[in-house]
């Protein structure tokens, strides 16, 4: 763990000590704080419980986007540089070279988030919502932004540079995220499966109507558990080739 926490805070510092960092935030919270305004806060009459709910609709979006903007770097920017020959021949295992690139991405993540809660503050100026309205759907933000932070990370291990990263990336998050269509024009058993496997729809609407929902909250960690160690296993592979 010692040495996941060394890697993580040292991928957390380039983060900080870059433009990119920044840039992601301030690009986030500009475009979540127009959607809000546009489709959140109407000139309809609307229940502060619907507002919220749509607030965390969009933002659903913008979490997914920016951990695909976090994570294309992880390991594809290493390889660029040459600089993943430090890794591998540091006394690091795989597996803690990916969970430490994958926490620092998720802590800055968490970052954003929390620069993002003066919008359901807003909402209390004129309306009420309850705390675990909110924690409910920003534990379900954090859990999208994770996947797709996992899905991505995994694109950096295969991917010779970021550009390449990111497509793989969002191939990677909109496949998943589309999966429900699917569900809906195939029979049975495709039809639940896909329903199931798809890391939006079914899943995210309890969360963000303010209920956290146990099976969805394991089914993210199922799917970040698994694409983590999908990376582990393309990484170990890659030193294996030299």
């Amino acid at each position: 763990m010692k040495k996941i926490g060394i890697i993580a805070m040292r991928e957390l510092g380039s983060f900080f000590n870059t433009w990119m960092g920044y840039v992601i935030v301030a690009a986030a919270l500009i475009i979540d704080g127009i959607l809000f305004n546009a489709y959140a806060v109407t000139s309809e009459p609307k229940l502060s419980a619907e507002v919220l709910a749509d607030f965390f609709y969009f933002a659903s979006g913008l979490s997914m986007v920016a951990g695909i903007f976090l994570a294309m770097r992880l390991l594809a920017e290493e390889k660029q540089n040459g600089t993943i020959v430090l890794f591998y021949t540091s006394p690091v295992t795989e597996r803690q070279i990916v969970y430490g690139k994958f926490l620092s991405a998720v802590i800055f993540s968490l970052v954003l988030h929390a620069a993002s809660l003066y919008m359901p503050a807003l909402i209390m100026v004129h309306g009420k919502i309850s705390v675990g309205h909110v924690a409910a759907g920003y534990i379900c933000l954090s859990l999208l932004g994770a996947t797709t932070i996992a899905f991505t990370l995994l694109a950096s291990c295969l991917a010779p540079n970021q550009l390449v990263a990111a497509v793989g990336g969002a191939f990677l998050t909109v496949f998943f995220l589309t999966l429900w269509l699917l569900s809906g024009v195939v029979d049975a058993p495709f039809k639940d499966l896909f329903g199931w496997l798809s890391i939006h729809n079914s899943h995210f609407t309890p969360f963000s109507n303010g209920i956290i929902s146990l099976k969805d909250v394991v089914f993210y960690f199922g799917m970040i558990f698994f694409f983590l160690e999908c990376s582990v296993r393309a990484l170990e592979s890659r030193r294996c080739q030299g």
